[in-house]
């Protein structure tokens, strides 16, 4: 085998491993987003929610192993038409990591699984689902075709069986309340994908005339506590040090209290962060809109449930666990508490926004 054989072959096989990745964590995410449905797991939800960030940095890299393949080994014939399979497989396991999210986020809005023939509905779906995405990956990692066509004969047949669930649905005694619900989420639905898509093509306008790529996202982070005067202050302050240009922080608590922790104040000021002039701030000085604007809301105290009666749609709801606060004169308390926010914070940064994250 020559050099440039064995090249190609190293290359292929990179191609090969990175799109089984992605299929992995597709794959989970789906699976974990109907568990969370049928155990009405709120915290599984926003975890698979959340994870979608690696599902989507995964699909930018295969992207550009594929763009590299092309302009190395200009391949034709098969080699050809594998990478273009692979192009269009990285943009459908990238949109099944989306409808996952969504399911997840419609999970977390339900205030009990579903009962009675949609709960068994939803079990009988949601296991043919996992088992035509698990032989629809397998024949695809491993290029067998004829079980890539007897799954989509499994596709049919599930497409079919939908329709005891709407039958079911419609037979509800509020049916008329529950077609115009669907309607109208499904317009807005459409509506808001019409938006997305239009808005994808003048970033993709911009990029052919001017070679600016699109702009890493920018996470709304919100740290609740119940008065605001230490913890969320705190985590606010790190999240602004360490990562400042991968979110917009802030944080408020149930009933503030008259003012900042002093002991913190004098901790941060020692770490050359003035913390000192800011402003405490009440929950119910949030606007809606404000709360709704949040990407991730993460609780300090307890569950996020606890402080607020719904939580967003677009919104993921975290609950995380740092300590009680140090007394007064306690330096190694407020070291201990501050690295561990400080780590806590790094890893959901690098979760959204990939290692390294500023």
């Amino acid at each position: 085998m020559t050099h440039l054989e064995e090249r190609l072959e190293r290359d292929l096989k990179k191609i090969h491993d990175r799109v089984a990745k992605m299929a992995a964590q597709v794959q989970e995410a789906v699976k974990n987003a109907i568990r969370s449905i049928e155990s009405s797991d709120a915290r599984l939800a926003y975890a698979t929610v959340l994870n979608d960030n690696p599902i989507n940095r995964c699909m930018r890299e295969i992207d550009k192993i594929c763009l590299s393949f092309f302009a190395v080994h200009i391949p034709t014939g098969g080699h050809l038409r594998l990478l273009s399979s692979v192009i269009r497989v990285n943009i459908e396991l990238e949109r099944i990591g989306d409808y996952a999210v969504t399911i997840a986020r419609e999970g977390a809005q339900l205030s009990e699984p579903p009962a009675g023939a949609l709960r068994r509905e939803l079990d009988r779906i949601g296991n043919e689902t996992m088992l035509m995405l698990r032989q629809a990956i397998k024949a695809f990692t491993e290029l067998n075709a004829e079980m890539a066509k007897a799954t989509m004969v499994m596709a049919n047949e599930l497409e079919y069986d939908l329709n005891s669930v709407y039958a079911e649905m419609m037979g509800n005694a509020e049916r008329d309340k529950v077609k115009e619900v669907l309607a109208v989420f499904v317009i807005f639905t459409q509506l808001k994908r019409v938006a997305d898509q239009a808005k994808n093509l003048c970033e993709d306008t911009v990029f052919a005339v001017t070679g600016e790529q699109k702009v890493p996202k920018i996470f709304n982070i919100l740290f609740i506590d119940e008065d605001n005067s230490c913890l969320g202050p705190l985590a606010e302050a790190i999240a602004r040090k360490n990562h400042p240009k991968s979110g917009l922080y802030r944080s408020a608590g149930r009933k503030p209290a008259e003012s900042l922790n002093p002991a913190m104040t004098a901790f941060l000021e020692k770490r050359g962060m003035d913390f000192s002039g800011a402003e405490l701030t009440s929950l119910d000085q949030l606007t809606p809109h404000e709360i709704s604007d949040q990407h991730i809301i993460i609780s300090l105290q307890g569950d996020v449930s606890s402080y607020l009666s719904q939580i967003p749609f677009h919104t993921s709801a975290l609950a995380w666990d740092p300590g009680a606060v140090p007394e007064a004169g306690d330096e190694q308390g407020f070291e201990e508490l501050y690295r561990g926010l400080a780590l806590q914070i790094k890893d959901l940064m690098e979760l959204l926004r990939g290692e390294g994250a500023s």
